[in-house]
Order: structure tokens, then C-alpha cells, then sequence
């Protein structure tokens, strides 16, 4: 499954330049801001670099979550569910090539961003060193989760529900912190942004590029959350999984 999705992407241009795409947009509308902020001088210059480790970081997760769920969609839109599923192969090891799809979309996609940013914007995301591991870790983490569970709704549903792919994380943008801290929200929110592995992730990061070190308590909280959300999410989609087969549903899902 995975040398089959991997040839997709490197015989096709089309499919290359999508995953650069969006990152790269992203990268440079956030990041000529942060010039301008830097331009500013003050404590508002001081965010710039925040500003674009955030960028780059809640890219991880975007990528990470699409990338799943247009490799799983895939299967839909050509109606080849029906064919996989009558070989030998088991639902848990294409969970697994789903996946792994997903962290080499990432890291095609966000190449070409963290290049452009150590050479145009001077921020060089590796050297965050240690730290990077964790968030990169915990923000794929979550995104496989939410991966899994958009990819259940539409087993279960149907393509009619192929719209919560794309939104699925955008949902929780508000909520994690991404471009400011927990602070900022009102204090009703608090308890639900913290329930989130991407506020714990989003303030960590803004600790560290502000030079007061690694939060391990936020990074210990955000693993936490992660792995109790990656067990409900494969249970979810396993479920779903199960119920599609019952019903015939991987035979007739498609366009």
C-alpha cells in the first residue's frame, strides 16, 4: 500500500506541487508580516520568530491529517476499496500505510517552507533541536487521531461527509493557541483549550523561542491527551471500519 501511494506522488507533478503549495502560501503571508513586525522594533518585533514557528509548526499538523485523509479519499473517488479488501490485507496495516503516507506528505510539504524560511525570513526551525522532536511528535500524533476519525465519519456516512477532511482541524484552530497563548482566551475557555494537545504543544514552542527553556509539564501533558485521543480515534475508525463491511458499503463507496 505504501510503494502504490508513493508512486502516485513522485510520478505526478500535479500531486508534488499540491503538497508544497499551500505550506509555502502559508509561510510567506505569515512571514512577510513577521518582517514587517520585526521592522517594528519593541516587544511586537520580538514575536516575529514566534510567529513563524507557529506557522510552520501547525503546518505539521494540517499536512499530517490531510495528507491521511486525501490518501484515504483516493481510495473512494476510484471505488478500490472493494478490490483491496478482498486481498489479504487487514484493516490495521492500511491504517498503517495511511499513516506513513501521511509523515511523507509532511515532509515533502514542508520542505520547501523550512528551507525558504531560514534563507529569507532568518528562522532556522531546526535549531530548536530536542524540543522540535516533541512538538513534531505530538502534532503528528494528533493529526493521525483526527485523521482516523474523519476517515471513520466517512465510512460510516458516506462521501456525503467528505467535507469534514478538510475541516476537521481548522475546527480547533481557535482553541489551540496557535498565534497566541492560552492567556488570550476568555477564562471559560481555559479548561477546553488545555484539554487540547496543541494549546500544551503552541505554548511550549513560544516558551522556547522566547528562551525560558522546555515546558515539561505542557509537554507531558499534550503526550498524555495524544495517545488517550489516538486509542479513541482507532477504536472509532476500526468501528466504522467493521460497519462499512457489515453493511457492503466498501464495495459501493465512491463517486
Amino acid at each position: 500500500m505504501l510503494g502504490r501511494n508513493w508512486y502516485l506522488i513522485r510520478r505526478s507533478w500535479p500531486r508534488l506541487l499540491e503538497l508544497c503549495y499551500w505550506p509555502t502560501v502559508q509561510l510567506l503571508i505569515w512571514g512577510f508580516m513577521a518582517q514587517y513586525l520585526r521592522g517594528s522594533g519593541g516587544w511586537v518585533g520580538n514575536t516575529a520568530g514566534i510567529l513563524i514557528g507557529a506557522v510552520l509548526l501547525w503546518e505539521i499538523l494540517v499536512r499530517t491529517q490531510i495528507g491521511m485523509s486525501v490518501t484515504f479519499l483516493e481510495e473512494l473517488w476510484s471505488r478500490n476499496l472493494g478490490n483491496l479488501f478482498v486481498s489479504p490485507l487487514r484493516a490495521w496495516e492500511w491504517v498503517v500505510s495511511l499513516v506513513l503516507m501521511g509523515i511523507i506528505r509532511v515532509v515533502i510539504g514542508l520542505a520547501p517552507p523550512v528551507v525558504i524560511a531560514a534563507l529569507v525570513f532568518d528562522f532556522n526551525l531546526l535549531g530548536l533541536g530536542l524540543p522540535l522532536a516533541l512538538f513534531f511528535a505530538n502534532l503528528m500524533m494528533l493529526g493521525v487521531s483526527i485523521g482516523l476519525v474523519t476517515s471513520g465519519i466517512i465510512l460510516r456516512h458516506g462521501l456525503g461527509a467528505e467535507m469534514l477532511a478538510w475541516m476537521a482541524v481548522f475546527i480547533l484552530a481557535p482553541l489551540s493557541a496557535v498565534y497566541y497563548p492560552v492567556s488570550a482566551l476568555p477564562p471559560s475557555l481555559h479548561y477546553v483549550a488545555l484539554a487540547l494537545p496543541t494549546a500544551h504543544v503552541f505554548e511550549g514552542m513560544r516558551s522556547v523561542i522566547g528562551g525560558a527553556g522546555v515546558p515539561w509539564g505542557h509537554m507531558a501533558a499534550a503526550a498524555l491527551l495524544n495517545l488517550l485521543y489516538l486509542l479513541l480515534g482507532s477504536l472509532y475508525f476500526l468501528k466504522a471500519f467493521q460497519h462499512a463491511r457489515r453493511q457492503g458499503a466498501l464495495l459501493q463507496a465512491g463517486e
